[in-house]
C-alpha cells in the first residue's frame, strides 16, 4: 500500500471545500484550518478581522495509488472560481483566497508545481482570463476550531459556497476530471459549458458510415447510424439513443421565448445537444440535435476490437 501523501488547497469556505473532498475517493482525511498566518495558532476571530492574513485551508491527505495528485488539482479548479481574486461565493476577504499550496519534501514540492502549473496553464488554454490562484510554499498551517472540523457533517444544512450538487457528484465527476481537461477546446466548450459548434461544417454532419456513435468523454456508446438521418439542420441528427438511460434531459431557458430540452450524457454529464418533437413521423417523431464535438465515431469495422461488439448486431446490414 503506498504511504498518504499531503496537499493543501485554499478555495473560499473551507466548509465546503472540505466536504467536496471527503466525497473524493482516494481521500483519507480531511483538516481544515488556516495557512499562512501572521499569528500563530489564531483564533477564527482574529482571522475574519484580517490581522493574520491566513487563508481558510483544507489538508488532504489522500492515497496516490487511488487518486493522483493531477486528479485532485483538477478537481479543485473544477469546483472554484479560479478567476476570482480574494471572492468564492457570497465571501469575500483575504481569508477566501485561492491557493495551492507546496508542501513537503523538496522533491515533492517539485513535483507539486510541475502538476500545479500544468493544471493552471490548460485552465487558462481553456479561458485566457488570468486565474487568481496562488502556487506558493506553504508557510505554516493551523488547526481550525473543532466546532469547523466536518461542519457539513454535523450540520448538512449549513452555509456551503459550493453546491450540493457538485458534492453529491463527485465521484462521477473524478472518474472523468481528467478526460475532460484534455480535450480540445471545441470539444471542451460544447460539453462543458454548453456551447453550440458551427452547422454544416462540423465533423459528423454528413457522415452515415455503419457505425456506433459514443460520448468524447466516457466512451459510453449514445447513438446508432441506423439512427441517423439528414434532418438538414446543419448538426448530426438521431431518431432515438441506443438506449434512453444513457441520456439526461433537462429544460434549457437560455434562449428567451424558446424553451428547449437540453440533452446530457448520463454518466459524464457531458452536454451533447437538444432533443426537438419535428422529426420524421416514421421514426418516432423525435430528433435529437447533437454536436459533432461531443461525439466520437466508431465505424462498424473497429467496433470489435475498441469493445463494442455487443452492439454490432444494431449495425450488421446497414
Amino acid at each position: 500500500m503506498a504511504q498518504t501523501q499531503t496537499i493543501y488547497f485554499a478555495g473560499g469556505c473551507f466548509w465546503g471545500l472540505e466536504r467536496y473532498y471527503q466525497n473524493v475517493d482516494g481521500v483519507v482525511n480531511t483538516t481544515v484550518g488556516y495557512a499562512q498566518s501572521l499569528v500563530d495558532n489564531p483564533s477564527y476571530e482574529q482571522v475574519c478581522s484580517g490581522i493574520t492574513d491566513a487563508a481558510e485551508t483544507v489538508k488532504i491527505d489522500y492515497d496516490p495509488e487511488k487518486v493522483s495528485l493531477r486528479t485532485l488539482s483538477l478537481l479543485f479548479l473544477d469546483v472554484i472560481d479560479p478567476f476570482s481574486l480574494n471572492k468564492q461565493g457570497g465571501d469575500e476577504g483575504r481569508q477566501y483566497r485561492t491557493a495551492m499550496f507546496l508542501s513537503g519534501t523538496e522533491q515533492q514540492q517539485a513535483e507539486q508545481k510541475k502538476v500545479f502549473t500544468a493544471a493552471l496553464e490548460q485552465l487558462v488554454d481553456h479561458d485566457p482570463r488570468q486565474p487568481a490562484v496562488l502556487v506558493e510554499p506553504l508557510r505554516n498551517f493551523f488547526a481550525a476550531e473543532t466546532y469547523h472540523q466536518d461542519y457539513l457533517v454535523k450540520n448538512p444544512t449549513g452555509y456551503c459556497h459550493i453546491s450540493f450538487s457538485r458534492i453529491a457528484n463527485v465521484k462521477k465527476r473524478q472518474k472523468y476530471i481528467e478526460k475532460v481537461w484534455d480535450l480540445t477546446l471545441e470539444q471542451y466548450a460544447v460539453t462543458q459549458t454548453a456551447a453550440t459548434e458551427r452547422p454544416f461544417i462540423n465533423e459528423y454532419d454528413e457522415n452515415f458510415e455503419p457505425g456506433i456513435y459514443v460520448d468524447i468523454v466516457s466512451g459510453k456508446p449514445l447513438f446508432s447510424s441506423t439512427d441517423k438521418f439528414d434532418s438538414g439542420c446543419g448538426w448530426p441528427a438521431f431518431s432515438k439513443p441506443i438506449s434512453p438511460d444513457l441520456l439526461t434531459e433537462h429544460a434549457d431557458y437560455r434562449i428567451p421565448g424558446r424553451p428547449r430540452t437540453e440533452v446530457k450524457a448520463a454518466d459524464s454529464d457531458s452536454h451533447l445537444g437538444h432533443v426537438f418533437d419535428d422529426g420524421p413521423a416514421e421514426l418516432g417523431g423525435l430528433r435529437y440535435c447533437i454536436n459533432s464535438a461531443s461525439l466520437r465515431f466508431v465505424p462498424r469495422e473497429k467496433m470489435a476490437e475498441e469493445g463494442y461488439a455487443d452492439l454490432l448486431p444494431l449495425v450488421e446490414g446497414q
